[in-house]
């Protein structure tokens, strides 16, 4: 890893630990291993060490778990993506909450960080028009509000399993494949038995 990347790494770490105010050059510098000269021989400033770092985050986390533009097998396609969302979303609770938490005092830092899930949604959107489209999916549904449900059910479950465990009695993986099964059934996926399933391309 190269300096750079070192450190846009621990910028996102620190943030994640400590906010925007916390997240002083200093400490950004020692966790990336390196002084302060050198961090800003890379970044002018802490506000542009951040912008770069969020906005690195965000398309990795797009990147992260693509849908496929030919849906074959709607259950299996949704239920992988979804637990992929999880498992991200979980890992990132921290850096996701202080993002929120600061949204008044730092608006271009939250909203450089949240790109992650306006792409997360885009995709998801296409996705289930694509479903419809060919009819493998039924139903007069908004792609829009269904890709809000099912996305709104995940990020909840991810961001309150730790703070209100009393409300997730499931484990993570079950309650995935709960969620997506619901929302199956709510957009008119028909499910057809493991053997008549082909593997995605």
């Amino acid at each position: 890893m190269d300096v750079r990347d070192s450190l846009l790494t621990a910028a996102v770490t620190v943030f994640a630990e400590a906010g925007a105010r916390g997240a002083t050059t200093r400490r950004i510098a020692q966790a990336a291993g390196v002084n302060e000269v050198t961090l800003f021989r890379h970044f002018h400033s802490k506000d542009e060490l951040l912008h770069a770092a969020l906005e690195r985050f965000a398309e990795r986390a797009t990147a992260a778990s693509p849908l496929p533009l030919d849906p074959v097998d709607p259950p299996a396609e949704l239920l992988a993506w979804c637990r992929d969302q999880h498992r991200e979303l979980y890992r990132l609770r921290a850096l996701i909450r202080k993002l929120m938490a600061e949204r008044e005092e730092h608006p271009a830092h939250c909203a450089q960080g949240m790109q992650a899930s306006v792409r997360i949604a885009r995709t998801l959107v296409r996705y289930l028009a694509e479903l419809k489209r060919r009819g493998l999916a039924r139903g007069d549904w908004d792609e829009r509000a269904a890709a809000a449900m099912l996305m709104g059910a995940i990020f909840t479950d991810a961001m309150g399993r730790d703070t209100m465990p009393e409300r997730y009695p499931y484990s993570m993986r079950a309650a995935v494949g709960k969620y997506v099964d619901l929302f199956l059934n709510a957009i008119g996926v028909e499910r057809r038995p493991a053997r008549a399933r082909r593997s995605p391309s």
